[in-house]
């Protein structure tokens, strides 16, 4: 789905801005003939944002937390995220005007800090490594890895403790690495960041005059696609009392297809995920099920006792699953570095082509009034630098201490490395993202993984390299988030201060919440089962990478470097040539990450997202001006019921109520 910017900023003097509409029903530049009073910093951070902040934040760490530990898919939802805390702002507000109570305005920027708070929250669900490298150190993952691997060793239990300190001594780091370099990077280099800037455009829409009959349709749209998401996942749970029963099992293409996980599983989350997610991810999701489960998995299946030892279990690395898992990876790993590499030329080649330009054209005398105005907002009411410079010292020195006496494995030396190198990490990254809208914190992860458990030998290699991964990828990550929600705040003229108090307030939220919906989760579900919905596929790859950095290509059985390589090399060539051809075919090149996935978790979920597709376009066919509006609304709903049945669906298992009745199928004869 493609957002195009609109002109979301204003003019004026001093306090007042003419703001103009954008996305809702606004043409590009078209003035709203709106005069309103920004309000200062302070009067953007209320109790009822806050109160919401939470509602929103706890509501997409679970729906976060679903993605991670079933397939490891993270789409984005700033959007969808935005697009939720205006509908439940909206309905504090009229709920409170209904009682008679004096009620104050709903303003864009609270809207934008409120946005913010909840992605900071939920965004620790997602960057905190749950389904990744922290669940990778827990014995059932080390199990799956395959016990007579000489590098598989080290491991540690989740516990609630543990993991909420560990994320508060790295969290907050990311957070104040970036902030003196706030300006440069939204205004001086004119990063579009087109998450932030689509969540801006969709923020200004809904506070844009014209925009409120359309922000009515989409609460009422999103409001029924909601109830009807939340009942359906209810009316599931009743033929899901047993192994392989229920909706979740319905053999739509066949029983031979399910078998090879080729089936349409009614699951609305990865539908409304597959209406928010480009078509050309879902299509590259199909082809590498196809690819995978369709045709090598079977014909390497028949090998078995030629290419691998018959008497190993399935789910030992030196059996079919090891194909499974090491190709995977190295799709990844081709992708990724591929992007790095772009993204670390193209950084390179953007700043030194603004440092020779800089002196030949005052491009501050050419802006408009309105682009005046919004950049003023920006560079007042926000956090000394010398501030953020004491804090980010004061919590390195916090993480430093605290890392090595949480895992022994991790050298002191490994942390002040890791802080040291944070501050152009986050640089890298945030850059990086706000040029192509790609988060490469996986990424600097995997690097740190490798280099780390190399460094740390056999004993703590596995250990060390995921805790590595963790401390390095958190800072990227958050860094980048920061410098995406600074985006939108410029946009829709919030103040920098109460953003960065939001962020601080959202991480903080995260770093309790999450811990708690993971072990929410944890104890209802079997996770990390590999035969199973709960697979946490990305705690099998991580932990998988560290033994290769422990072992080399020694981990891996065999002929399966021969593919590594071959997929690896397909994953450069399919980026060059996407790169490189005109747009016209270009754009018709498959994405090798997006295929990498179904490879391990199969190919279920490849088609719940293609059905989402598959929606929007029929709908785009039919309406065009109202599948634009209504999509995000549609797909939020879908996503945002169905992650609400999980609460009540985790009480019911922790108190071992089953559902009445099985639906199973099974072949006539």
């Amino acid at each position: 789905m493609a957002l195009h910017q609109r002109d979301a900023g204003g003019g004026g003097k001093e306090e007042t801005s003419e703001l103009y509409g954008a996305g809702a029903g606004a043409e590009a530049g078209q003035p709203a003939h709106a005069t309103v009073r920004v309000p200062k910093w302070s009067e953007q951070l209320t109790a009822r944002g806050l109160v919401v902040s939470a509602l929103v934040g706890t509501m997409y760490s679970v729906i976060v937390m679903k993605f991670n530990l079933t397939t490891g898919l993270d789409p984005t939802l700033n959007v969808s995220a935005a697009l939720i805390s205006f509908v439940v702002l909206r309905g504090w507000k009229h709920a409170v005007a209904r009682l008679g109570f004096a009620v104050r305005p709903l303003t864009r920027q609270e809207n934008t800090v409120v946005q913010t708070c909840a992605v900071a929250c939920y965004g620790i669900a997602s960057a905190g490594g749950f389904g990744s490298y922290l669940l990778g150190l827990n014995k059932k993952t080390y199990e799956a890895a395959g016990t007579d691997m000489e590098g598989n060793v080290g491991t540690k239990e989740p516990g609630i403790g543990w993991m909420t300190g560990f994320l508060f001594a790295t969290s907050f780091v990311g957070i104040l690495a970036l902030v003196p370099l706030r300006k440069i990077l939204v205004i001086d280099y004119k990063l579009t960041y087109p998450s932030g800037t689509a969540t801006a455009v969709l923020i200004n829409g809904f506070h844009a005059p014209q925009g409120d009959e359309v922000a009515k349709m989409q609460v009422k749209g999103f409001t029924k696609y909601f109830a009807i998401s939340f009942f359906w996942s209810f009316f599931q749970w009743f033929y899901s009392g047993g192994d392989n029963c229920g909706f979740s099992q319905f053999p739509t293409l066949g029983l031979r297809a399910r078998k090879q996980t080729f089936f349409f599983d009614f699951n609305l989350t990865y539908v409304g995920a597959g209406m928010i997610c480009p078509h050309r991810i879902n299509i590259s999701l199909l082809l590498g099920s196809i690819l995978s489960w369709g045709i090598m998995w079977p014909l390497i299946a028949d090998l078995k006792g030629n290419w691998y030892p018959a008497d190993i279990p399935e789910s030992s690395m030196r059996s079919l699953q090891g194909y499974k898992v090491f190709i995977c990876i190295a799709l990844i790993l081709g992708d990724g570095m591929y992007n790095f590499a772009k993204v670390v030329v193209t950084t390179i080649w953007s700043i030194v082509d603004k440092s020779e330009n800089k002196n030949t054209k005052k491009e501050e005398d050419n802006l408009a009034l309105d682009d005046r105005h919004r950049n003023e907002v920006f560079t007042r009411e926000s956090l000394p630098n010398w501030l953020a410079f004491l804090g980010y010292f004061a919590l390195s020195i916090v993480a430093v201490i605290t890392i090595p006496l949480m895992f022994p494995e991790v050298k002191w030396y490994y942390a002040i490395i890791a802080y040291t190198l944070a501050p152009a990490l986050g640089f890298s990254n945030a850059y990086g993202t706000g040029l192509t809208d790609i988060n490469m914190a996986f990424n600097y992860g995997k690097v740190a993984i490798l280099v780390l458990a190399a460094t740390a030998g056999k004993e703590h290699g596995v250990v060390a390299g995921l805790v590595g991964c963790g401390m390095v990828k958190t800072i990227a990550s958050i860094s980048a988030d920061l410098m995406h929600d600074f985006k939108t705040g410029h946009l829709t003229l919030t103040s920098p201060r109460s953003m960065l108090i939001a962020q601080i307030v959202g991480v903080t939220m995260g770093c309790v919440i999450a811990p708690l919906t993971f072990f929410m989760f944890y104890n209802a579900f079997d996770i990390g089962n590999q035969n199973g919905p709960w697979k946490a596929p990305y705690a099998l790859v991580y932990r998988n990478v560290a033994i290769l950095g422990v072992e080399g290509s020694s981990a891996l059985p065999m002929h399966c470097l021969q593919l590594c390589y071959g997929f690896f090399g397909f994953a450069l060539v399919a980026n060059l040539v996407k790169d490189f051809l005109p747009q016209k075919y270009g754009k018709w090149i498959p994405l090798p990450m997006a295929m990498g996935f179904p490879f391990l978790v199969g190919a279920t979920f490849a088609i719940d997202m293609c059905v989402g597709s598959l929606i929007v376009f029929i709908w785009h066919k039919i309406d065009r001006s109202k599948a634009a509006h209504m999509v995000p609304a549609v797909a939020s709903g879908f996503i945002c019921g169905d992650g609400l049945w999980i609460f009540p669906a985790s009480l019911l298992s922790l108190a071992k109520v089953t559902a009445p009745m099985c639906m199973a199928f099974g072949p006539t004869h």
